[in-house]
């Protein structure tokens, strides 16, 4: 089964156990100091553990001084980072895999503030639209100097015992900002025709090549599509016909593979994809390629189907196939693949939690999280789960995510939880959050659970809400109280409980079912938004309403950008500085805030989503008759996936 993964493949003359490669991805592990960190180590080392063939580090830096990703990423700039990344070989190595480093230079995507607050350097002096941060182009020598900075780190990677390098010239960092005629516009040796454009790679290539050997492997990273034609970006950028180009001339320069990607920042769901991206979305990208070369051909696409990965390799679209989010949500998952236990893998659901930690962790100080998988840059943490539950039964009320973790991690440390969900299936808000169109990975998340409920034995009473007296009687350890939330329906606005006025929930459950009419949508959050997107693919015509300046107030970017790309196309309306005031029969009638003034809308239905508010079922009872008795999920505090399973996890664990 899934012979075509684990088939041993080959980067140069290096020999790779099987054909999963663990891809790059920001972390803020490293010491601040660029070296490689404890938590690195047993980070990747997990990985590795789990039966990834080649593992690929995150971004490191080649210059110190002007090309930090972030204030804690990697460096191999000085000697002084040899030692760590000796430390790092030696763990990889002990499990079977091997180790790329991606070598790297943000250019003018980088933010000046870790920076030395000096203008990013890059190619030309054009300003990215997402970072915004000041830009300065390089003269000729700086960008000769950095070719030397990158042949370094190489030579540095090769000492410390590395594999082998991978050439980060995608995503729009500096060297793809070389190769690409939207972001070069030198007339020096750098820039101009296709031949000066590719003068930077093909130095630092030729140079590795000259001071590590012909031997040591060597990869690129390539965007072989920008998709600038999906903007409002004018300029041309590279397309497939231009990133083959590029590849082709690569292989003659006698790299070892190329890694295909696509995107840069201002097309940044294409590199990092939002939910509704399908698995293997762009492995058209890669199959053109493997046209094209001889190299091996490695491919990323949102896969996280292990049947799905091997059809690829079987179908010849690449050779290896890569994720990087897929190996943080389950570091296990080649283990489970090899053993056949697909059906226990906890897959990544693409929510972007990790990249929406990892953008603001220079403010935050906190690292790159994951929503289904607490133990992912934590390992050294949470590795070793006491085993002293000595049967001893805990309740848990409700079988939502945080539920559901707590009773895994509870089953996990031999403790007996007892589940009780008022609903007739478990999932709680994961039920409600799957049902908007191209939501469908949060039913991953859902079997997950299903299956390690399953496997642990853990005791679930479906259509139960217990009474006091029925958890007396399990004489339980601890009660934790994970009933999530329902949604708030403000008494203070007139007309709120008006036969044609709904809740979110009441349209996602499809307890109440709308078509062809015209409905107001009243807040826009994440769940009002996909319940506008729900409507209005049911052939309703839907007006979203938001009290504040702006659509989606608090939600990441790249999620916002998704789902509005998609309401555009339904030719949705959206008022922002709109507050609801009274409901009275088809009428809605708004404060305008920034006006001052009032304004009046007819609809047919009218759905509400103003947040929710936490459930805390038999709270106070269960406080004056137990001793341990802990609120959950949102229980707690209403909020998004990550949050709910953290806090099922840490209660369990904790105990």
């Amino acid at each position: 089964m899934y012979e075509n993964l684990f088939k041993t493949g080959k980067i140069g003359s290096l020999e790779i156990k099987n054909r999963v490669v663990m891809e790059p991805m920001g972390n803020f592990y490293a010491n601040e100091d660029g070296t490689v960190s404890e938590k690195d180590i047993a980070f990747y080392a997990e990985r590795a553990k789990g039966g990834v063939g080649l593992i690929i580090t995150e971004v490191v830096s080649v210059n110190g001084e002007n090309g930090r990703a972030n204030s804690r990423n990697l460096f191999l700039s000085k000697d002084m980072h040899i030692p760590g990344y000796k430390k790092l070989v030696e763990e990889i190595h002990k499990y079977g895999s091997k180790i790329f480093v991606e070598l790297y230079h943000p250019g003018r995507q980088g933010v000046s503030a870790v920076n030395g607050n000096k203008p990013m350097l890059a190619p030309s002096a054009i300003e990215c639209k997402c970072v915004h941060q000041p830009v300065r182009a390089m003269t000729t020598e700086e960008a000769e100097e950095l070719v030397q900075d990158f042949i370094n780190a190489a030579v540095r990677a090769k000492k410390a015992g590395i594999d082998g390098v991978e050439l980060h010239a995608a995503h729009g960092y500096l060297i793809n900002q070389f190769l690409s005629p939207y972001t070069n516009k030198r007339s020096d040796k750098y820039g101009g025709s296709f031949e000066n454009r590719v003068r930077f790679l093909e130095e630092i290539i030729l140079g590795i090549r000259e001071k590590c050997g012909k031997e040591y492997p060597l990869i690129v990273r390539l965007s072989v599509d920008e998709f600038l034609r999906f903007t409002n970006i004018q300029e041309k950028g590279i397309e497939l016909k231009d990133g083959i180009e590029i590849v082709k001339y690569l292989e003659k320069l006698g790299i070892d593979a190329i890694d295909v990607s696509a995107g840069i920042y201002e097309t940044m769901n294409t590199a990092w994809e939002p939910s509704s991206f399908k698995q293997g979305w762009k492995k058209n990208l890669a199959a053109s390629v493997k046209k094209e070369v001889s190299i091996p051909v490695f491919s990323t696409a949102v896969i996280r189907d292990p049947g799905y990965a091997d059809n690829m390799i079987a179908e010849g679209i690449c050779d290896f196939v890569g994720s990087a989010r897929q190996h943080v949500a389950d570091p296990e998952w080649v283990n489970k693949t090899r053993q056949g236990d697909t059906d226990k893998i906890r897959k990544c659901i693409s929510c972007l939690t990790c990249m929406e930690s990892l953008m603001s962790s220079d403010m935050t100080g906190i690292p790159m999280q994951c929503a289904v998988n607490i133990q992912a840059g934590d390992e050294l943490k949470y590795s070793n789960f006491k085993e002293d539950g000595n049967g001893r039964i805990v309740v848990i009320i409700g079988a939502g995510p945080s539920g559901l973790e707590a009773g895994r991690v509870f089953a996990l440390r031999k403790f007996k939880p007892v589940l009780f969900e008022q609903k007739s299936q478990i999932g709680g808000q994961l039920e409600y959050a799957n049902k908007p169109p191209e939501k469908d990975k949060i039913t991953w998340l859902i079997d997950y659970y299903k299956k390690q409920c399953n496997d642990l034995g853990i005791e679930i009473r479906l259509n139960k809400k217990p009474t006091i007296d029925e958890i007396k009687e399990l004489n339980p350890y601890a009660v934790f109280i994970a009933e999530g939330s329902t949604p708030i329906m403000p008494k203070s606005i007139e007309g709120i409980n008006g036969k044609n006025v709904f809740s979110t929930t009441e349209i996602l459950t499809g307890s109440v079912k709308i078509y062809n009419k015209k409905v107001s949508v009243v807040g826009s959050g994440m769940t009002g938004l996909e319940t506008a997107h729900l409507l209005a693919s049911m052939g309703n015509e839907v007006t979203i309403f938001e009290m504040a300046e702006d659509i989606g107030p608090g939600l990441f970017f790249q999620n916002l950008i998704d789902i509005q790309e998609k309401l555009m196309k339904l030719n949705i309306k959206q008022y922002t500085d709109h507050k609801l005031s009274r409901i009275f029969e088809n009428i809605a009638e708004f404060e305008v805030v920034n006006e001052g003034s009032i304004k009046k809308y007819d609809f047919d239905y009218i759905v509400i989503s103003l947040g929710t508010q936490s459930n805390t079922y038999l709270k106070d009872e269960l406080n004056t008759n137990f001793k341990i008795v802990e609120l959950l999920g949102d229980s707690r505090k209403p909020g998004r996936i990550r949050k709910a399973v953290e806090s099922g996890f840490l209660a369990a664990y904790n105990l």
